[in-house]
């Protein structure tokens, strides 16, 4: 077993370098720019209309879907505000060094436009399963939009899928800490973890919006407070810290904890990958959660799915990196611990509690919400039958992400990542110019409805 063990680590350590090189950092930044200025700065001019559509003023419980418009970015947001906010941010900036933090924030404001024109694509182009409820997604865009001709596309997004909507890195990191602070058997903890999110997800995407709509706000707020408690304290580093960022992005630094230097394109590639895996903007996942709303105009989602890069990158990872900064804390490459020991230095005695607590409902809602997606894809491949019993491979994979390395399950999932996110964006640049064209008349129809038009 251990020699397998280490084979696998081997093969994806080589896979994930290949799949991460600057041409996918450049398809994922650039088409966010374009998408910005194709659309006229959609995401930026329309955010109080977007914040109206989420508070539910244009909720109609007979338009066809299965969640509400917050739902919908709750399941959405406990995929994304995750793991890769806590532990991806300290991996980053160990491996990328300060100015990998500037390159996630560059990649979270330019996700907001990927997110917008994802999102209203697997509403503009959903299709009825053999239950008669609609479902969206890259796949079903792919298949309808583009036609049969370029399924292959739908066919290996959902293949990737399957691997890349793994719970691994979540149960892994969730066993470190309870391991490192508690002395729980790693098994014990896969164990649970993989026996609470089986309760949930067995219940289908109507349960998991329920769970995630409940627990999402909860736990988002706690972490920011608790963050911001320590930033308060250490407002004498905050100078510094923004200047090592500015940096490291562009000259280059040393990296946290280390000794070696990271280069400047070391930080761009380090930060953009884990701003994808964070925001996963252009990754093609939180378009099945927002493709499962309940709404008759697909800009509508689009608009409210366009927040969650900003709130997930911009917000919650900035919050960790700057903790992390600030504190000064080093001495392990294991992410989740890098940032437990910041929290604990930042609020001895209660933050590395306070920590514990955000990384359960962080992790396990981050579980629940993966679930969904990998089934989704499985049905795609496979069926409505044979396709629903990914979930079981799915639970006894978390069991296994909880045993094996860290850099193992980071590279196996980031290279699932840069494999779906090729059909996800070529397909989304070859059909923005219908979005575009759906957004004018959207916005021009609520321009008729003067109560409800921002001014």
């Amino acid at each position: 077993m251990a020699r397998w063990l280490e084979a696998a680590d081997r093969f994806w350590a080589q896979a994930v370098d290949l799949a991460w090189g600057l041409p996918l950092v450049i398809l994922l930044i650039c088409s966010g720019i374009y998408f910005t200025f194709f659309c006229r700065f959609v995401p930026f001019r329309r955010i109080p209309h977007a914040i109206r559509v989420l508070r539910g003023t244009y909720d109609n419980p007979n338009d066809p879907g299965e969640i509400t418009h917050f739902q919908a970015l709750s399941s959405a947001l406990a995929a994304t505000i995750g793991m890769g906010n806590i532990a991806g941010v300290a991996i980053a900036v160990t491996v990328g060094g300060p100015g990998a933090v500037f390159w996630m924030w560059i990649a979270g404001l330019v996700g907001m436009a990927t997110k917008f024109f994802e999102c209203t694509l697997s509403c503009m182009y959903r299709k009825e399963d053999s239950r008669g409820i609609v479902q969206g997604g890259p796949m079903y865009w792919i298949e309808i939009a583009l036609g049969p001709r370029w399924r292959f596309l739908g066919v290996l997004f959902s293949l990737f899928g399957m691997l890349g909507c793994l719970a691994l890195f979540q149960v892994n990191q969730l066993a470190s800490l309870l391991h490192a602070d508690y002395a729980i058997p790693r098994a014990i903890t896969g164990a649970a973890a993989t026996s609470f999110v089986a309760v949930v997800v067995l219940g289908g995407i109507v349960r998991v919006g329920r769970v995630t709509a409940r627990v999402v706000p909860f736990m988002a707020i706690l972490y920011v407070v608790a963050a911001l408690v320590i930033l308060a304290q250490h407002l004498t580093a905050i100078p510094a810290v923004l200047e090592s960022i500015f940096t490291g992005a562009f000259q280059g630094t040393a990296a946290v904890g280390g000794v070696a230097g990271v280069t400047v394109r070391e930080a761009l590639i380090t930060g953009v990958r884990r701003a994808a895996f964070s925001n996963e903007a252009g990754m093609g996942t939180a378009p099945m959660a927002h493709g499962a709303a309940r709404t008759s105009e697909p800009v509508r989602e689009g608009l409210v799915a366009m927040l969650g890069p900003f709130i997930d990158t911009n917000i919650v990872c900035s919050l960790t990196a700057f903790v992390i900064l600030a504190t000064g804390v080093t001495g392990t490459d294991d992410g989740v611990l890098l940032t437990a020991s910041a929290f604990e230095q930042g609020i001895p005695y209660v933050g590395r509690f306070v920590l514990t607590v955000v990384i359960l409902l962080f992790s396990t809602s981050t579980m629940i919400s993966y679930s969904y997606y990998g089934t989704k894809c499985a049905k795609y491949l496979l069926g409505e039958t044979r396709g629903a019993r990914y979930v079981y491979v799915y639970l006894l994979t978390m069991f296994l992400g909880a045993l094996w390395s860290q850099d193992m399950v980071i590279n196996m999932l980031d290279t699932a990542f840069a494999l779906m996110a090729v059909p996800t964006l070529t397909s989304t640049l070859a059909l923005s110019p219908r979005v575009l064209h759906a957004s004018r008349g959207y916005f021009r129809r609520m321009a008729a409805q003067p109560s409800r038009t921002e001014h």
